[in-house]
């Protein structure tokens, strides 16, 4: 409000203090969820921010909704257009890397999200001691991580890691501005953010070096002022 908008924030099904269904967790239906909010709230003129899963969510929601609502698009650190490797896209990464995220949820979900600080804040090669963020920070990410049902946890990742968005993400006709860190672990750079900048006609794309996923907590301040001088523009 400080700025002069005000911003609107859900817990996704599955996580936090929404319902947590066994099933729901692709992209129509997490789509659908947006819309409700927009819908019940009766908001014109947003600007959808999406992080990560967000993003795809986003533009999931502009291909089945259409931008009534919507006047501008931000996506932060997006898993956007398409992560998987496939014969058309050799750059992805190998579904793998999901089967062993999958396994190590079930062996022992607590380790698993107490492991998620380093690659999430650090990137690539970080201990603990690397973070651009405090213990108590990262600890409170591992704590959202677990605040959510098994199952949603999954599926989720299952969803974003395996959809193939390429050819919606290039149909996105708001002004877009894609910010992503070039240390990236969970949504490589040029994998994700520069691909999906170069996908949406007339869209800015800003590279935070050194930067890893987690771009909310580890580079926030920066983040709002290249957020709010777009939606100033």
């Amino acid at each position: 409000m400080r700025e002069g908008l005000r911003c609107v924030s859900y817990d996704r099904r599955g996580c936090g203090r929404s319902d947590r269904p066994w099933d729901g967790y692709d992209y129509d239906t997490l789509a659908d969820d947006l819309a409700a909010v927009l819908e019940s709230l009766d908001l014109r003129e947003v600007a959808l921010v999406g992080c990560a899963v967000g993003a795809g969510e986003a533009v999931r929601y502009l291909a089945r909704y259409g931008a009534e609502r919507v006047e501008r698009l931000v996506l932060i650190s997006p898993t956007t257009p398409f992560i998987m490797r496939t014969d058309d896209n050799p750059d992805g990464v190998d579904v793998e890397l999901l089967d062993q995220m999958a396994a190590a949820i079930d062996a022992d979900r607590p380790r698993w999200a107490a492991g998620l600080a380093a690659p999430f804040f650090g990137g690539a090669g970080a201990g603990p001691e690397d973070l651009a963020v405090s213990p108590e920070l990262a600890r409170w990410m591992a704590d959202l991580a677990l605040d959510s049902s098994p199952r949603a946890t999954q599926e989720i990742y299952r969803t974003l890691f395996t959809t193939d968005k390429r050819a919606e993400t290039a149909e996105v006709a708001v002004p877009t501005l894609v910010i992503h860190g070039e240390n990236d672990l969970a949504a490589p750079v040029e994998l994700c953010g520069a691909r999906t900048a170069g996908l949406i006609a007339g869209s800015s794309f800003i590279r935070y070096e050194g930067a890893a996923h987690g771009l909310f907590a580890s580079h926030a301040e920066r983040l709002n002022k290249d957020m709010l001088a777009f939606l100033s523009g």
